[in-house]
């Protein structure tokens, strides 16, 4: 099987035995376990895998005492605890042998943000590199290969994801497999934390988020139309979101009279479960929604650059109360730099020439002519 050189690989192993932990955080199915695997196969005898799900692992990090701690994990160099949030008190857990065997490194990897309930932060401050692996960036799909081979996937990446195990999957066993990780993976996390049991409501949540994908969303109407408080609709996007499933984008707003200051856009990290949700996995060219989705994937695409590149930017969209609108915006060392995402419209675009010269902005169209310079491929 062709392995795919993940971009947080290379990072990952510059700062192993350095006497912190390092986190992998991501959505489940994502490829945390490959990847971990793969640092961990560098040191053969001297490293051993554990999955934190199985009781018996469970069992033999429950108590917080360095020995019977150390007892159960055994002499070896590198460990990983795979879906670590399973064990109870894992920051206390990861402290304790952190700060009692420095040399001893820990690869743990979590499918929700452990803050989400194992309170890690505190126990670990200053004590750990943190990660996220996305599903498949078009970078790492696309490798060595040229640009004829890219173009060849976007299709198959807009309407079925990016995620390892679909990526060669022909069209039957995609859905397949999609309609399989959405149901019995997707908010299994999520559905753990907080006292949640409704995984009906759930779902009802994401179908509706999926279907007003690259519009503005409305906790109010979202509360309405589910029959629940608007509370419970921003708890439930808030564990969504910190399961790596959705992501929001906030509006931009220097107070101008013009413009929506409190709207939030939603999106999914993953496309193919996105159109999991709605069942429709039919080709962009018959597509009402296919715009948004291209949207949707430029915007993805382009925090998966920037967060594995450790590029820190804050992203926005605007939108005024007169319906100008950019989709996405980017503020990077005092810069403002507005992108606009077509794609099939042959129109030249207009961009507001009041956002540009008050904030002093440069604004980009992107369409298929140019998306992979946006994404520096």
């Amino acid at each position: 099987m062709f392995y795919i050189v993940r971009a947080i690989e290379k990072p990952i192993k510059e700062r192993l035995f350095r006497g912190k932990v390092v986190i992998i955080y991501g959505a489940r199915q994502v490829g945390k376990t490959t990847l971990a695997k793969k640092i961990i196969s560098d040191y053969g005898n001297q490293a051993r895998y554990l999955n934190c799900e199985l009781l018996p692992v469970e069992r033999g990090l429950s108590e917080l005492d360095a020995e019977k701690i150390k007892a159960f994990l055994g002499d070896y160099k590198i460990i990983v605890l795979d879906e670590a949030q399973n064990i109870a008190n894992i920051g206390k857990v990861l402290k304790i042998i952190v700060d009692t065997f420095p040399k001893l490194q820990i690869i743990a990897t979590g499918s929700s943000s452990f803050d989400l309930s194992q309170k890690i932060s505190e126990p670990l401050t200053g004590r750990a590199f943190k990660f996220i692996l996305y599903p498949l960036s078009l970078k790492e799909i696309k490798q060595d290969r040229d640009m004829f081979f890219v173009e060849s996937k976007i299709e198959s990446l807009l309407r079925f994801g990016s995620y390892p195990e679909i990526l060669n999957l022909d069209e039957n066993f995609a859905r397949e497999r999609l309609n399989e990780i959405a149901s019995n993976y997707l908010y299994k996390d999520a559905l753990k934390f907080e006292g949640i049991k409704k995984s009906s409501l759930v779902k009802n949540l994401l179908q509706a988020l999926a279907l007003q994908l690259g519009q503005e969303v409305s906790y109010q109407e979202l509360a309405v139309k589910l029959g629940v408080n608007r509370l419970t609709i921003q708890k439930y996007i808030d564990l969504l979101e910190q399961c790596f499933i959705i992501f929001r984008l906030n509006a931009f707003s220097r107070n101008a009279r013009k413009e929506i200051s409190k709207s939030i856009k939603i999106y999914f990290y993953d496309l193919g479960i996105r159109n999991s949700l709605i069942e429709n996995y039919n080709r962009l060219d018959i597509r009402p929604d296919a715009g948004f989705i291209w949207e949707n994937f430029c915007i993805v695409e382009r925090k998966k650059f920037n967060d594995n590149n450790f590029k820190f930017v804050n992203s926005y969209f605007w939108r005024t109360y007169d319906q100008k609108e950019i989709d996405y915006i980017e503020e990077c060392e005092g810069k403002i730099t507005g992108f606009e995402f077509k794609l099939g419209d042959k129109n030249a675009y207009r961009p507001p020439v009041e956002f540009i010269k008050r904030y002093n902005a440069e604004i980009k169209k992107i369409d298929k002519s140019n998306y992979w310079k946006f994404l520096e491929l």
